[in-house]
């Protein structure tokens, strides 16, 4: 695969001078991992994308994002370990569930992003939850740190999946990665059949992500799809760095342990949590674990989300590109040089009808044939000063 990555580059301009460093054969989750290129400018003027590395085995992970940027050279988007590193913790004996899977790199986040709560197996290692007015059995991968945290089911069925018929190319005007996934009713976990589609494409000026799932089964599927990137902080200054995110509102939890949404909304004008403006706003020491919603749409229907560390002169704009993405959830501790920005469809535990009541939670149901899609670009940008 590597070789082919190696004579890819070479018809289409210059050799990027990490693609031979990076030239090892390596799989991840039983599966190849995938590096696109683009050509490495001879003069960095301007940001530019150069790299995406994709991990088959393990859901599709955007596991890394690399960009030439002027006065830096090349430089690392996600809060990534090397792959070596990387391996060693997707097969280590802890990962069980494969909750590695969205706690490196990008997991995408396929049939419900978030917590879903439910009656708790005696061996806390499962609970039944109601979808859509049906039982059904779901991994309880996550529990709060606390000693009597109730477990749950967090963040989907398919991140550590292995998709097959994986293709890439390294084209003259975009390099793409794309894969299936043939994932039926997930083992029994949920309503209908469902096909999955993820495609990276990237360019020199824009990265876009697309996930989509088919409802192939002859049930209602009810879908939503998210992600869950680890956006690095590039001069590890967090304190300095700036969100500007375009919602009205955030969902209140029950606290920052459990992260358990009460159904309750509030307001964020006026409050520590207000990112809605023009230049954004410093993070300083603001604990982070929030989904914001009620989210400002531009002229074409987009909603913009910019993350700007100004020490490093460096901006990257998040573009929820699907009518369908109507939540953004933000996951950012002090102590850590990172800010997870996660376009999702749907609010957390979004079949609970005690706390939501007729509110729309982000599910899409989908008839049989129907698709639901989920599509977000990723820009560079220098912020002004």
């Amino acid at each position: 695969m590597y070789s082919l990555i190696f004579l890819a580059a070479l018809t289409i301009g210059t050799l990027p001078l990490w693609v031979s460093a990076q030239a090892i054969p390596m799989e991840i989750g039983g599966a190849p991992v995938v590096i696109i290129t683009r050509p490495q400018p001879k003069q960095i003027d301007k940001p530019q994308f150069v790299e995406a590395t994709v991990l088959p085995g393990e859901g599709m992970n955007l596991f890394q994002v690399k960009a030439a940027w002027p006065g830096k050279g090349i430089i690392e988007l996600m809060h990534s370990p090397d792959l070596e590193e990387a391996k060693k913790q997707f097969e280590s004996a802890d990962n069980a569930f494969g909750n590695r899977s969205f706690l490196l790199g990008g997991a995408f986040l396929v049939p419900y992003a978030n917590r879903i709560r439910g009656v708790v197996a005696t061996d806390r290692k499962s609970i039944t939850a109601e979808i859509a007015d049906q039982k059904f059995e779901l991994p309880a991968n996550l529990s709060g740190k606390s000693k009597d945290a109730e477990v749950h089911s967090i963040h989907g069925l398919i991140y550590a999946e292995r998709f097959s018929e994986v293709r890439q190319n390294n084209g003259p005007h975009e390099s793409t990665a794309s894969a299936n996934l043939q994932a039926g009713n997930f083992d029994g976990r949920w309503p209908s059949k469902t096909d999955v589609h993820i495609k990276v494409e990237l360019r020199d000026n824009a990265l876009d992500l697309e996930v989509t799932a088919k409802n192939t089964g002859d049930k209602t599927l009810p879908m939503a799809i998210g992600m869950h990137p680890y956006f690095a902080i590039p001069s590890g200054d967090r304190s300095q760095a700036r969100l500007q995110i375009p919602a009205s509102t955030r969902i209140l939890v029950n606290n920052y342990d459990d992260v358990f949404p009460t159904g309750q909304v509030e307001a964020v004008k006026g409050t520590p949590y207000d990112f809605t403006a023009a230049k954004g706003t410093a993070l300083d020491k603001l604990y982070l674990d929030d989904c914001f919603t009620d989210l400002h749409r531009d002229h074409n229907g987009n909603a913009v989300v910019e993350l700007i560390d100004p020490a490093a002169h460096y901006g990257l704009r998040i573009t929820a590109l699907s009518k369908r993405i109507q939540n953004i959830q933000v996951y950012a501790p002090p102590d850590q040089k990172f800010v997870a920005i996660e376009p999702q469809f749907n609010l957390a535990d979004p079949f609970n009808k005690a706390i939501w009541g007729q509110r729309d939670t982000g599910i899409e149901y989908l008839a049989p044939g129907q698709v639901a899609e989920w599509h977000v670009r990723l820009e560079l940008f220098i912020p002004s000063e």
